[in-house]
């Protein structure tokens, strides 16, 4: 104990102990390289903030037609509990929604409402996956090593490959499934906005069905889950594919997770859903109802009213989408035009959600001032500090210490400043030697 302004404040000290998972559970390397970011935004620098798979609500709002919804239940006093698996109207107008545009049928009673894609994630894995169970899954990815975690369960992780557009293929998942209980895909997936082909996703639901056949009825099968959160945001002549539409027999094994965080830039409504089994969404509801992890009332009503409106929502996806695909477009085509200017950089062409894959290969380079960017985190720190571009490595999304490539998001970006970080980014690589 100390004594500061006549108060006792406790002081860390070796007799103090949490939970071994509290002890050992890792931390956000993002928010870590935001911390620094925001910094040097505090100390007044112009920085190009990159980093952040969230909006800008000024520049991509939510719906006007949403936000009057939301606005116009609170003011009706929509402020108590909600149902645990979510109000009906809104499970209806989504099982309306997932038929119409993702030729998907399932019930009311096989969806589940939750506060966003993360308590459904958590539930997925609390109702599926056992300690010392195994998950498959693929880096760069969004935080399945951490669910992983809080389950203690074994992981298999798949160091996808530029090649693939960083997707993991059956081939890829073929050696370890006889050994797994969950295997964890996104498409599109976060951090690289890259989707599954057609053939790419086949493949892998039939080996899934394939062992399921091999274990026989009575043994525990293997499940999927499938992220599909940024589904309706794919561009040009890229297609969205899920796997019960391509194997309708996939339904028995796939958990899905999905809502309106993207599609809407309704990151902080925070109104997510599930979709799968019967049996496992009624489990997931009874770990959430100990959770409390509900979407608020008010916004599950307003999303329902929204998404009665399917004219008004897919008119609104439309300038989205555009609005998006702009910011994109203009990094990939300033990138590609810095690359065939002789810089060693490069990008995968956008496909889909608000992320570019781009690669810095810019190890063994001299600054100015004769420093050597050996690692990763030097190359990511000479970025931030002298073109004041800040983007995420994908080592912070599980791939290895020292690879090159990085997520650029543009949900934060204002179209202006497209060109003028492409500018900032030319005249950082030209001091390189």
């Amino acid at each position: 104990m100390i004594k500061k302004d006549g108060q006792m404040l406790l002081t860390e000290n070796k007799h103090m102990k949490v939970s071994k998972l509290a002890e050992n559970i890792i931390g956000s390397e993002i928010i870590k390289l935001a911390a620094e970011v925001n910094e040097k935004i505090k100390n007044g620098e112009k920085i190009y903030n990159l980093t952040i798979g969230d909006f800008n609500p000024n520049v991509f709002p939510i719906p006007d037609e949403l936000k009057n919804y939301i606005i116009k239940e609170y003011e009706a006093n929509q402020t108590n509990y909600p149902p645990a698996d979510g109000v009906l109207e809104l499970r209806q107008a989504v099982s309306t929604l997932l038929k119409e545009r993702c030729a998907l049928n399932y019930s009311s009673s096989e969806i589940l409402i939750a506060g966003g894609a993360r308590p459904v994630i958590y539930s997925i894995f609390q109702a599926i996956v056992d300690k010392d169970d195994t998950v498959i899954f693929a880096v760069p990815s969004w935080n399945n090593n951490h669910y992983s975690y809080l389950n203690s369960a074994k992981t298999v992780v798949i160091e996808a490959k530029a090649e693939n557009n960083f997707m993991p293929s059956a081939k890829d998942i073929a050696p370890h499934i006889k050994e797994a209980s969950l295997v964890a895909l996104c498409s599109p997936q976060n951090p690289t906005g890259t989707v599954f082909s057609k053939e790419g996703l086949e493949e892998i639901c039939d080996l899934i069905l394939q062992e399921n056949k091999r274990r026989g009825e009575n043994a525990k099968p293997v499940y999927l889950m499938y992220d599909q959160i940024y589904w309706e945001l794919t561009y040009g002549n890229i297609k969205h594919y899920n796997p019960v539409t391509l194997r309708p027999e996939m339904k028995a094994y796939t958990i899905y997770v999905d809502g309106i965080s993207k599609s809407l830039s309704a990151t902080g409504v925070r109104v997510g859903w599930s979709m799968g089994p019967q049996f496992i969404i009624d489990k997931m509801k009874a770990i959430l109802t100990h959770v409390g992890a509900w979407a608020p009332k008010a916004e599950q009503v307003a999303s329902a009213k929204y998404l009665a409106d399917l004219k008004t929502y897919a008119a609104f996806l439309e300038v989205q989408k555009k609005k998006i695909s702009e910011r994109l477009d203009g990094f990939y085509k300033g990138i590609t035009q810095l690359k065939n200017e002789g810089h060693k950089i490069n990008a995968i062409a956008p496909q889909a959600a608000i992320y570019l894959t781009v690669q810095f290969e810019l190890h063994g380079k001299k600054t100015a001032e004769g420093k050597v960017l050996e690692s990763t985190k030097d190359v990511t720190k000479y970025l931030l500090d002298e073109a004041k571009l800040a983007i995420v490595p994908f080592y912070a999304f599980g791939a290895s210490a020292n690879s090159s490539w990085y997520r650029l998001s543009v949900g934060t970006c204002k179209i202006e400043d497209v060109s003028s970080a492409i500018e900032s980014l030319r005249a950082a690589l030209n001091k390189l030697k």
